[in-house]
């Protein structure tokens, strides 16, 4: 056979559409031709032909016959791609990955693989060639791909960048609002929340619906807008649950309990709030499995013992899909998510039926979107009975407060001076220790309006950033708080933290988020705090722990009682010495930081849920009973109350 005849035929059958013809003469020739060109024009003949998989064997072929081409590898990878075959795609990606880091059709490719398994780490060189790319599909996933390190430049670039060139594109906005809000830059959030309002007050709900559930809370406290929330999730198909809850499952004679979450260290505020729950729990009634997807950099930075826990699975390298039938194996029979919509969440896990019963608790304080459970573990604050209508969730209510806390584990705080933080002695120091995200435009204006009708007091703040400090002092100056009556502070660690928190006169408490573990931390550390009655879960989670240490006083009725509360008690220094003598003695006899009887009314929580799964009943509402008050302190506090009260 005259192979260049041949080819020629081929490539003239080709030509003229007669791609069949072409096939069969390529078959032949392909007996004594492996060249990359036949391979090549045997791919364009099969692609054709529809024939995509094969053609992108064929294209590989070509690439690979020497020298290499990666023009055809590249073809045949986005093929794999295409037609399903990642494994195939993610060879060639490892011939080929320079060319990944410049062009972003195969960028898009290799990315969506590896998100699609979880391989997180192995995205970060792709972000840059995607935003830049030619297509929105490119920059959607460029906006996918971010990290959750609000403070990362690159981050900041890349949003900077796709909001520039695509201002009105909903997606693009939300992230921009986001990186906003983290370095308090009101004028940017009041400005680019305008069409977001106007959209919302027609019933548009086009800037809702593409936002993260855990972002959007910090500027919609209407919980009938906040389950519309629903970025980078998919509805569930009909049926699903009922289908989850009718496999074959064996109950042991101990419940058998799974906790879900990435914050199975010491330093996080979930296991600063729970871990002496973890140690509690009766291990001759419950069996305890934490499946752990935790940082390992975090998780090594300081040694405990997982056993005080519980059995420890890991499930870092496991798909969604292999971790969920991990958790099946260990016969799981209440699987407990603890993160929901929140930073390094892995909920989706939950959609593949790991368990017979599966609960929200403590991570996502609202209805998870998309995931499927049957309860959502909370209290009378903050589920109350006409907001059962917005949650996806059947209620599971706790008698005194959701949130657990741990007296044991917890430092208590020491003797420490104003000096020791800058602070003037003889001024009324308001504080807020929540980060400075959940500070909203309204927020900041009630916090000047607060410090112009309360002489001789200054606002002491935590801020994340010398950004976010500037853009506060601009709003406060404004309005003309001289910026001498500002006090910055930083993060610090967390003993110290404990112990400066005493310093404050009143906490100000943030809108429309609250702050949750800072808000005990600041009643365990002795300082009272104010808050305003919510209109969602997280906006009623400190009107819920001010009720478990009994200072339900420090809940206003609404924003303007807030602020004349606020300024009342400025004005009353024997008030804040009264509160602060309640919280020394409330701490050790009221439910907030009795860990053994919050335990015992979770416990009683996971038995009821079981009971109704085992008589085949389908979830409902569940209100636990309490136990009797306590008539004793329930731990001693080696200080005398007014001395704490004092310092």
């Amino acid at each position: 056979m005259n192979t260049k005849n041949a080819f020629s035929t081929a490539s003239g059958f080709y030509q003229k559409g007669q791609y069949t013809r072409a096939l069969e003469t390529l078959n032949d020739l392909l007996n004594v031709d492996k060249s990359a060109k036949t391979y090549a024009l045997l791919a364009k003949t099969l692609l054709k032909l529809g024939f995509k998989a094969d053609a992108a064997s064929a294209y590989e072929l070509a690439g690979r016959q020497p020298p290499r081409r990666d023009d055809y590898l590249r073809e045949a990878l986005l093929l794999h791609s295409e037609c399903g075959n990642d494994d195939q795609a993610l060879a060639i990606g490892s011939l080929i990955l320079p060319v990944a880091f410049k062009d972003p059709d195969v960028a898009f490719a290799l990315a969506c693989i590896f998100l699609s398994r979880q391989q997180k780490e192995l995205l970060s060189g792709f972000k840059s060639v995607l935003v830049e790319g030619p297509e929105l599909r490119h920059r959607l996933l460029a906006a996918k791909l971010l990290t959750d390190d609000l403070y990362d430049e690159g981050n900041r670039h890349i949003v900077a960048t796709l909001f520039k060139n695509h201002a009105d594109h909903a997606v693009f906005r939300i992230l921009y609002l986001i990186f906003a809000r983290e370095a308090s830059d009101f004028a940017a959030v009041e400005k680019h929340m305008a069409p977001i309002k106007e959209a919302l007050a027609q019933g548009n709900l086009e800037y809702v619906v593409p936002d993260n559930p855990f972002f959007h809370l910090h500027w919609c406290g209407d919980e009938a807008i906040n389950k519309q929330a629903m970025y980078d999730t998919v509805p569930l198909p009909a049926g699903h649950a009922e289908s989850r809850r009718k496999r074959p499952h064996t109950w042991g004679g101990k419940i058998r309990i799974g906790y879900l979450s990435a914050d199975f260290w010491p330093e996080h505020a979930t296991m600063k709030l729970m871990q002496r729950v973890l140690e509690l729990h009766d291990r001759d009634r419950f069996e305890i499995f934490l499946f752990d997807h935790s940082d390992l950099a975090s998780q090594n930075a300081q040694p405990f013992d997982h056993q005080k826990w519980g059995t420890t699975v890991d499930i870092r390298s496991l798909s969604n899909e292999a971790a969920a039938e991990a958790i099946r194996a260990h016969r799981i029979d209440i699987l407990v998510d603890l993160k929901g919509h929140t930073k390094g969440s892995r909920a989706h896990i939950l959609n593949y039926m790991p368990a017979p019963i599966q609960v929200a608790w403590l991570g996502f304080p609202g209805t998870t979107v998309n995931i499927d459970l049957d309860y959502i573990i909370g209290d009378h604050y903050v589920l109350p009975d006409d907001s059962k209508v917005h949650f996806y969730e059947k209620y599971c209510r706790l008698p005194e407060c959701y949130q657990p806390n741990d007296p044991l584990n917890r430092p208590k705080p020491r003797p420490t001076t104003r000096a020791q933080h800058g602070l003037p002695e003889d001024a009324f120091v308001f504080a807020s220790f929540n980060g400075n995200r959940k500070i909203t435009p309204q927020m900041i204006d009630v916090w000047c309006n607060i410090l112009k009708r309360s002489k001789n007091s200054v606002l002491w703040l935590l801020c994340s950033s010398p950004r976010a400090e500037a853009n506060i002092l601009s709003r406060l100056e404004a309005r003309g708080i001289n910026r001498k009556r500002i006090v910055f502070t930083t993060r610090i660690g967390y003993e110290d933290h404990i112990d400066r928190q005493q310093l404050a006169d009143l906490g100000l408490d943030t809108f429309p988020v609250n702050g949750h573990t800072t808000t005990s931390e600041q009643l365990w550390g002795g300082l009272p705090v104010l808050t305003v009655k919510g209109t969602n879960f997280a906006s009623r989670v400190s009107e819920s722990l001010l009720n478990a240490i009994g200072l339900p006083e420090l809940v206003a009725a609404d924003i303007q009682a807030y602020e004349d509360l606020a300024v009342q008690f400025a004005e009353q220094p024997e008030r804040i010495a009264e509160f602060k003598q309640i919280l020394a003695a409330n701490r050790s006899i009221k439910p907030l930081f009795d860990a053994e009887r919050f335990t015992h009314h979770l416990e009683t929580a996971f038995e009821m849920m079981a009971a109704r799964a085992r008589q085949g009943l389908a979830p409902d509402h569940i209100d636990v009973p309490a136990l009797p008050a306590r008539s004793e302190p329930f731990m001693q506090d080696d200080r005398n109350p007014a001395a704490i009260a004092a310092e």
